[in-house]
């Protein structure tokens, strides 16, 4: 049973931490150099009165305290404003680009998490040995290197050798063909961003797995289990999987928030019309509401999903109070 005091203190926590990412992601945007509006009308020539209309129209010309307390009112009323460049409304950019993120980072999520504990597992019980040896470089090597480098590797053997394609979530021709080849084409154009996520993510939780092992082997009561003859599986299942799981689900739950965020590199490189490429794209022409609202999203994901994991650490380990 949960702790209501412990719930409590968890729910204050997040609505303070709310409160500052939206103070904090307000300003962030605001110190970046050069003017919106020139940026974004750069090479059509305007005059200074169209400039000073323009920056009024958007509202720019307010002072901060001002275009913060709207912010605040806008954002909580559900209002993320409207995009600069495009001028349509950011939520409804925002929310098709996190749909596409969530249907890549999703399957690569589950992919990364299962072979990351299987890996580490496996490592830890066999330490020392060549598949701990193996597996060990083989992912800190992975986890070390950049991820638009892996992405762009990856690109140049889909284009060579695999035949895929490395650009897009859909081909155009197959919009209006039917359900099943839809989800073919689909596949296709997801293997590539697929296995620079799962070859990037895996790494880190390989290495937290077996880390986390490894400590929990060293316990005396692992040592008393293992004196009473207790067999292999049951020790490592139920005796040290279960309490090397925490330090894992931590980590499970900031990488399914910030690999929203994480995921720009990789949305860019082969053009995944997710949250990544969203930010990439306003950030290039200054579009403060775009920007605003989405590292709202992700950063909102990632405090949600942390307090998910803080309700689940009570269920997995009473001591967690």
């Amino acid at each position: 049973m949960v702790n209501l005091a412990y719930v409590a203190r968890k729910v204050t926590g997040l609505l303070i931490t709310v409160f500052l990412v939206l103070t904090f992601n307000f300003y962030l945007f605001r110190v970046l150099p050069g003017n919106p509006v020139t940026l974004l009308f750069r090479g059509v020539g305007l005059s200074a009165e169209q400039i000073r209309e323009l920056t009024s129209q958007f509202g720019l010309d307010q002072p901060l305290w001002v275009q913060y307390s709207a912010y605040i009112r806008n954002t909580l009323s559900g209002n993320l404003g409207i995009s600069f460049q495009s001028r349509a409304p950011v939520l409804n950019l925002v929310l098709p680009s996190l749909v596409n993120t969530a249907i890549l980072l999703s399957v690569a999520s589950f992919l990364s998490i299962g072979a990351g504990i299987f890996i580490g597992i496996v490592s830890a019980w066999r330490r020392g040995s060549k598949i701990d040896i193996t597996a060990s470089a083989t992912t800190l090597v992975l986890y070390s290197m950049p991820t638009f480098w892996l992405g762009l590797v990856l690109l140049f053997i889909g284009v060579i050798y695999l035949h895929l394609p490395v650009g897009g979530m859909m081909t155009i021709s197959f919009v209006t063909i039917g359900a099943l080849p839809q989800l073919a084409d689909l596949t296709r154009h997801m293997i590539l961003p697929l296995m620079t996520l799962v070859l990037g993510l895996t790494g880190q939780y390989v290495l937290v797995m077996k880390g986390a092992l490894l400590d929990v082997f060293t316990e005396d009561y692992m040592v008393t289990a293992r004196a009473k003859g207790i067999s292999n599986s049951k020790l490592l299942w139920d005796h040290g999987f279960r309490n090397a799981v925490l330090p894992m689900m931590s980590l499970v739950a900031l990488n399914l928030g910030l690999s929203i965020g994480g995921a720009v590199q990789t949305e860019t490189v082969f053009s995944w019309p997710g949250m990544g490429l969203l930010i990439y794209r306003a950030i290039l022409a200054r579009d403060y509401p775009v920007l605003q609202g989405a590292f709202l999203v992700v950063t909102v994901a990632v405090i949600l999903t942390n307090f998910v994991a803080d309700m689940l650490y009570p269920l997995l380990d009473p001591r967690v109070t």
